[in-house]
This record gives structure tokens, sequence and C-alpha cells, in this order.
């Protein structure tokens, strides 16, 4: 799950990236913004899940399944995002907190706010 949540902050700061980039109003800013805001819903789904397993009391976590290389060099493309999604005890592990909040507690707030800014940038009247 860790994966994914860095890859959608890496989503997004490429298109944040192409957007300033290419600085142009109209249907293609609407493009950017819709993409941004798919790209930051997405990780926003899995660091809420993420957040929600670590969440969990400890008899209700899941228990630990294959790591992620061996997933997905065994199992097709569909299966492995279906395990991967469904996460595993070691995604129930705490291992930093700051200010009360863990990693993907932090990464959620994050995906959301800078999700919501590229959304307003690209659509706000140039």
């Amino acid at each position: 799950m860790c994966v994914f949540q860095r890859l959608s902050i890496i989503g997004m700061g490429i298109f944040f990236l192409i957007a300033g980039v290419h600085n142009s109003p109209g249907w293609s800013s609407r493009i950017y913004a819709s993409v941004i805001g798919l790209i930051s819903a997405a990780g926003a789904l899995v660091a809420g899940r993420h957040v929600w397993l670590q969440q969990l009391p400890p008899d209700e976590v899941p228990t630990c399944g294959p790591g992620f290389d061996y997933i997905m060099d065994s199992f097709p493309f569909a299966e492995a995002l279906s395990l991967i999604f469904k996460g595993s005890g070691e995604c129930a592990t705490v291992d930093w907190v700051f200010l009360g909040l863990s990693m993907p507690g932090w990464t959620l707030i994050w995906i959301v706010g800078l999700g919501l800014f590229g959304i307003w940038t690209n659509v706000r009247v140039r």
C-alpha cells in the first residue's frame, strides 16, 4: 500500500509539472485538473485504507501475506492489485508517528491537500 501512495504523490507531481510548463488556459487545464483529481482520489483511497488498517484492534488485523515483489511476480496483474489493496498485517504496524499521526495519516492529508490545490489551480479563471 505504501508503494501506491508514493506513486500517487509522484503522479500528481508529474502532472503539476506538465500543467505548470504548459500553462495553457482553457480545456487543457481542465484535463490536468481532472487527472490530478483522479490520481489524488486513488491515492486518498489507498492511504485511507492504510490508516483504517492501522486503527484495527490487534485481533482483527489481517494475517501477513507475501511481500510486494513476490505478489507482482507470482500473480496475474488484476489479482496482484486485489491482494495489495486488501493489505496485510505488516501494513497495520505503526513505525513512525509525528504529532499523533502515522505516516499514512500524513500522506492522506498531503494527497488530499495537494489534489485540491491542483484542481483549484487548474480550474480557476485566469
